[in-house]
């Protein structure tokens, strides 16, 4: 069959498609460029091991483990970096709670968005099977993916970390164990809708809100559009949050227990 110049109709058809191809591929690779936040040098510093921490590039992203000798190796975490921002900023915060005797999974997510592969954890947990009891976190979005992922698995998992994050889904049931942190000085997160779906989370929840923090230091990938200024530097604020997640090997977390801290 011709058109009415001659052509074939399936080869105008194959030029359609070929060009709509095209114009996706563009969209995408433009879409990935914006807004997209990189790991700074103090990031990619610590995705190198050392005495304390192994570092491994692993098929869904990096692995910072532990001294294998130490016990509290059977204590897991599989973070969810937040949108647009390359996993690997988040290596500071991983090296920190690793050397304190955690499995630590930095996820890797398509165009960095944890939107697109909520369900990463359970494949990150399935490599490392001598963990014992395991928390998912997440940033921002990706700490509204991770809430997801713990609502459907809640009977796999401790419990749930969510750094400058809520949860849309109900826990209130789980028997999770939820840790909630956010900095003072948090430009980026809507308070309101926080203070809401506090109420998701089950009544011991703990939260952390720690002066002087802001959004984008729970990373290390810079300044973040609409942020507010930090009063502490960027070690301090990983020192708090590691702080404030490790201490659920000790039986409990610092912070305010019960809805919203209020």
């Amino acid at each position: 069959m011709t058109g009415e110049k001659g052509r074939p109709v399936r080869w105008r058809g194959a030029r359609v498609v070929a060009v709509v191809l095209l114009l996706a591929a563009a969209c995408t690779a433009a879409f990935g460029l914006l807004g997209h936040y990189r790991p700074d040098a103090t990031a990619l510093a610590a995705l190198v091991g050392d005495d304390a921490v192994r570092v491994d590039q692993v098929e869904d992203g990096y692995a910072f483990v532990g001294p294998d000798e130490d016990p509290d190796n059977t204590y897991g975490l599989i973070f969810y970096p937040g949108a647009k921002v390359d996993e690997r900023a988040y290596a500071p915060l991983m090296h920190e709670l690793a050397a304190k005797g955690w499995v630590c999974v930095d996820v890797s997510m398509p165009l960095d968005l944890a939107i697109l592969d909520e369900g990463a954890a359970a494949r990150a947990m399935a490599e490392f099977p001598q963990v014992e009891h395991w928390y998912v976190a997440g940033h921002s979005l990706g700490g509204a993916m991770a809430a997801d992922f713990a609502a459907d698995h809640a009977d796999e998992l401790d419990g749930l970390v969510l750094l400058a994050a809520y949860s849309t889904k109900d826990l209130r049931d789980s028997g999770l164990e939820v840790l909630s942190a956010y900095g003072s000085r948090d430009g980026v997160l809507n308070r309101e809708t926080y203070q809401e779906d506090f109420g998701n989370l089950p009544r011991d929840a703990h939260e952390l809100v720690i002066p002087g923090g802001n959004h984008a230091q729970f990373g290390s990938y810079g300044a973040q559009l609409a942020d507010g200024e930090a009063m502490i530097c960027p070690s301090r604020q990983v020192e708090e949050t590691v702080r404030f997640v490790d201490d659920v090997k000790r039986g409990g977390a610092p912070g305010v227990e019960g809805p919203g801290g209020r």
